[in-house]
């Protein structure tokens, strides 16, 4: 017996609008940066209302290698809330990196962005984001981070 194949469907998308970016310097390990999560969307078999808080935890290596770790919360349209952590890691040319950096326009299809995005609710309806693994396909724009969130079947 063979294990199932692994595919993926679109379920969907959370954009996540963020403010001003703000360096803790270099940490021996990269240049620590934090960026707070002020608010947004979720649309698609899941809507609702991206909460003002939480923050996504970067750590920008010497090669513009992005890890990051991004925590916070949406509220559902009939009134649920999810907790979301979010890993991933973003990396590309270095030259269209640092322009990311700078918050300047670049082409997401250039940019290898990817998340696996995690959930907790207590809310019944919802139980199934727990149940499930998910990833994320996901653009950086001067304002907000837009992710497709798919799960995995």
């Amino acid at each position: 017996m063979t294990a199932p194949t692994l595919e993926t469907k679109y379920v969907f998308t959370i954009t996540a609008r963020i403010g001003e970016v703000v360096t803790a310097g270099e940490t021996g390990i990269g240049v620590r940066r934090i960026i707070p999560i002020i608010g947004g969307e979720v649309k698609g078999a899941i809507s609702g209302k991206v909460l003002p808080f939480g923050a996504d935890f970067q750590i920008i290596r010497p090669n513009e290698l992005t890890d990051l770790e991004a925590k916070y919360a949406f509220e559902t349209d009939d009134g649920a809330v999810v907790y979301v952590e979010n890993k991933g890691m973003r990396f590309g040319p270095v030259e269209l990196l640092q322009k990311l950096k700078r918050g300047e326009a670049v082409d997401p299809k250039l940019i290898y962005f990817r998340t696996v995005p995690k959930f907790e609710t207590g809310h019944a309806t919802y139980r199934w984001l727990m149940e499930h693994i998910f990833v994320g396909s996901a653009a950086r724009h001067a304002d907000r981070v837009v992710i497709d969130v798919h799960q995995v079947v």
